[in-house]
């Protein structure tokens, strides 16, 4: 059965031998472009096009025309090809349409050696756009997939090659589009994928999906047809079909891959199980964003259909009107449960992986209750990344993806001892909401110390109403600071007096190139400083140095962790604005607070929580203490 995809939605391939087949009812170019795991081309031998239409294991038309087809064998792309993306533009002065928008939407079909139809998309949505990402073909834990894409470009292809990475993006669309000639006949038979050196340069991974719908060839600036455009109702002769590799053959037979921690291309573990995580993520973010827009859809042919019976006449009688309305609502529930089937499936398969993935991740990466902390030992190097919670979405709560940072930090943290919007914060008194938000900011920053090499980070903690000293004491306790926590004004500003020097210096070494000239006695160390309670203790000279940190610090190493409710901090009215801004946001409760731009998702953020009566923190801060080198007298 043929998988009628929606933009974002993705669906298994049986085979590695595929072919492309295009339906635009109006002349288009197809070129195809192969990327690397991390969504990146890295040059122009990667992508196939009329003027260069051969790559290994890719073939594209050399003509342009309204049907096109692509041969693809995913099996003879190089090992660094994580993905191959399927690229569409209007050609210039062809005297078509100028954008997608004034034609009928494309339709796309990926079928099989033997013809049969795997999977289609109909790409609507576009405007002004005049190229678009059609699919996408990606690797996932060794078995391809593809991806309904239909990510337009109103700068045409110029724009589409420069999201892929590339350079000179214009001079490159110039070069492809130049020799577009009248659209010719399209071939009755696929092209072979013709063996090709392999390049050198490792590809790299594409972007966003977008959805379609097809139709007849039309006017430009005439009505839009949105019905399908012609299909091919024959098959070419079947080709002969070699034995299908282990996971090919495991993906045809309809049960999933088993997922393996570290899968995903990297130098290290460390990298491969980072870069992996991140693909979970992303398959979330996709597969419930596909799972809504179908809902989305899905809900407006209903409202539509259901306009049109009350508008008809002649479905008021006899009792047709009521037929049609049940019909109308019959198909809106098939279509959501064939969307929700697909999401059930998908979201089984991440379960499944995160279930392998959670109990091999090393302690940066880790749960507090992971038994890698038992094993506990201070890293030789900085890792890639720390976890500073977990991110869920609605359609499956309990399927928490690590929320993974990069290292070393871009952006200072912000724990919000407010009430915010959160249903769990409602639930507890401002004592005890505050409470949490330090046990969270001591949790982070125990975790810091802990996944950076000895002695490579120090922390220093302003409290200046003292009103701290229970929930720091974990730090106070094991000597991990590198002073006492600072009480009142004063000490709040002999610390900020203290980073401001080192930024200032740092800052000055780094522009005049003589970082061998900084004092020998300064510290390498990166530098944390926890603020607690803030703006208590802070005058407005105060603010304006934290405000400096916060905006110059992490350059040169030294971050910031504030503990505060805004809205003790309104009396300096917007002028901290850009304060709350520059800081990344965490929650001590279960928020749905972050904000995902790439689609749109309000991901739920939980804090990272230690076992009830576990004293792992205590024992992972006595032994960061005790492999500190010694300080030279």
């Amino acid at each position: 059965m043929t998988a009628e995809l929606v933009r974002g939605q993705n669906h298994p391939l049986p085979d590695t031998r595929l072919e492309i087949r295009v339906s635009a009812g109006h002349p288009v170019v197809a070129g195809a472009a192969l990327g690397d795991e991390r969504g990146r081309v890295p040059g122009v031998e990667w992508i196939a096009h009329p003027v260069a239409p051969s790559l290994p294991g890719v073939d594209v038309p050399r003509q342009v025309a309204a049907d096109q087809r692509l041969a693809v064998d995913l099996a003879a792309v190089p090992d660094a090809v994580h993905r191959v993306s399927v690229l569409l533009a209007l050609p210039v002065g062809a005297g078509g349409p100028t954008s997608f928008g004034k034609a009928a939407a494309p339709f796309v079909a990926v079928t099989g050696p033997d013809g049969t139809e795997i999977a289609s998309y109909t790409i609507t949505g576009l405007d002004s756009e005049s190229a678009v990402v059609a699919l996408e073909l990606y690797r996932r834990q060794g078995a391809w997939k593809v991806r309904a894409m239909g990510q337009g470009y109103e700068g045409g292809l110029a724009a589409l090659l420069g999201d892929q990475g590339l350079e000179h993006p214009a001079d490159l669309a110039a070069s492809i589009l130049a020799p577009t000639q009248a659209p010719a006949p399209a071939p009755t038979q696929a092209p072979t994928p013709t063996p090709t050196p392999t390049p050198t340069a490792a590809p790299a991974p594409a972007s966003e999906p977008a959805p379609a719908v097809p139709g007849q060839a039309q006017t430009p600036g005439g009505p839009i047809s949105y019905t399908h455009p012609r299909r091919r109702t024959t098959t070419p002769e079947p080709a002969p079909t070699p034995a299908p590799a282990p996971q090919a053959a495991q993906a045809s037979q309809g049960t999933a891959p088993v997922p393996v921690a570290g899968d995903a291309a990297g130098w290290s573990m460390d990298e491969r199980l980072y870069n992996q995580v991140w693909g979970m993520f992303e398959d979330l973010a996709r597969t419930a964003a596909a799972y809504r827009s179908a809902c989305e859809f899905a809900e407006s042919r209903l409202d539509r259909e259901l306009d049109e019976t009350l508008t008809d006449y002649r479905s008021r009688v006899g009792g047709a009107n009521d037929a049609a309305r049940s019909a109308a609502r019959a198909r809106h529930d098939e279509l959501v449960e064939r969307a929700r089937e697909v999401l059930d499936r998908d979201l089984a398969q991440l379960a499944v992986e995160s279930e392998v993935v959670e109990p091999a991740l090393p302690p940066a990466y880790a749960r507090w209750d992971n038994p890698a902390w038992h094993a506990y030992r201070p890293p030789a190097e900085e890792p890639m990344a720390v976890r500073l919670g977990d991110l869920h979405l609605p359609e499956r709560t309990e399927l928490r993806i690590p929320m993974l940072v990069r290292l070393p930090l871009e952006r200072g943290l912000w724990v919000d001892s407010g009430r915010g919007r959160s249903e769990a914060a409602g639930l507890l008194d401002e004592t005890e909401l505050r409470r949490l938000a330090l046990d969270s900011a001591v949790a982070h920053a125990a975790r810091l110390l802990a996944v950076h090499p000895p002695g490579g980070f120090a922390v220093h903690v302003v409290d200046a109403a003292g009103a701290g000293a229970a929930a720091l004491a974990p730090l106070v306790d094991t000597g991990v600071l590198a002073a006492p926590p600072a009480r009142g004004a004063a000490g709040v500003t002999a610390v900020l007096d203290q980073l401001t020097e080192r930024v200032d210096l740092l800052q000055m070494a780094l522009r005049n190139g003589a970082v061998d000239a900084l004092p020998p006695g300064l510290d390498e160390a990166r530098q944390l400083l926890i603020v607690h309670d803030f703006p208590h203790g802070f005058d407005d000279r105060a603010v304006t140095r934290l405000r400096y940190l916060a905006d110059e610090g992490p350059g040169v190493g030294v971050h910031l962790l504030i503990v505060a409710d805004r809205e003790d901090a309104a009396a300096y009215g917007p002028v901290l604005d850009p304060l709350w801004r520059s800081l990344l946001r965490l929650t001590p409760v279960p928020d749905d607070h972050l904000a995902d731009p790439w689609v749109g998702h309000a991901w739920s953020y939980e804090p990272p929580i230690l076992p009830p009566g576990s004293r792992i923190l205590r024992q992972v801060l006595a032994q960061v203490v005790e492999a500190r080198p010694a300080k030279q007298p």
